[in-house]
């Protein structure tokens, strides 16, 4: 089974992404250290809540991420993880992301209704993805596919995105450039599509 590192910044409850993770193949671990991080075969940031919990895995474990990256091992961002690889967000101005993505996320507006009914922030339950372009973190993956999303900040559309969602207004829900993915929802929560992008991405390990 390949070895992936779950980080714990105390950003939200591990139980239900390892338990995905393993169901694709992966063995999971959640280091302690910044250096138990050398024996991933992959790297998983998943988290909710506000961007400045990323403070958490600043300098050290930061670092040890990066360096892990840079031998090309592969590295997913899963809600508040995928905002953390962008160059900061309006939610916590003052914390840098990882930067490892252009941009910065931004609140979503939820002034635009639908059918007469006022759209809410947060943004919670089930929404589709619109396919742009294809790469490896969503093959399999169908134009239109159903999600589950919890979330009030959102990722900017450019290059690095291979699908979006709407709610108001169009952000990104998939990202990857190169070995780095992101997904703006809980594919723990979004049945055999969730499971398909975890496969994706343990693939991406081998």
């Amino acid at each position: 089974m390949t070895p992936i590192a779950l980080i714990d910044y105390r950003a939200g409850n591990l139980t239900s992404v390892k338990k995905a993770l393993a169901a694709v193949g992966a063995d999971v671990f959640v280091p302690e250290t910044p250096a138990a991080i050398a024996r991933a075969h992959g790297i998983v940031v998943p988290g909710v809540g506000h961007f400045n919990a990323t403070a958490a895995i600043d300098g050290e474990w930061t670092e040890a991420i990066l360096a892990l990256v840079a031998t090309g091992r592969p590295l997913l961002g899963i809600c508040l993880g995928m905002q953390w690889l962008y160059e900061g967000s309006d939610e916590a101005p003052d914390f840098a992301g990882l930067g490892v993505l252009s941009g910065r996320c931004f609140r979503l507006r939820g002034s635009t209704s639908i059918n007469g009914e006022q759209l809410k922030v947060p943004h919670v339950g089930w929404n589709a993805l619109d396919r742009r372009r294809d790469d490896a973190i969503a093959e399999g993956v169908p134009d239109k596919a159903q999600v589950y999303f919890t979330h009030s900040f959102v990722a900017p559309v450019n290059a690095a995105t291979v699908a979006e969602t709407s709610h108001g207004e169009v952000f990104a829900s998939i990202v990857q450039r190169g070995q780095i993915a992101g997904v703006q929802f809980h594919p723990e929560k979004s049945g055999d599509v969730g499971l398909q992008i975890l496969r994706n991405f343990i693939r991406s390990t081998v």
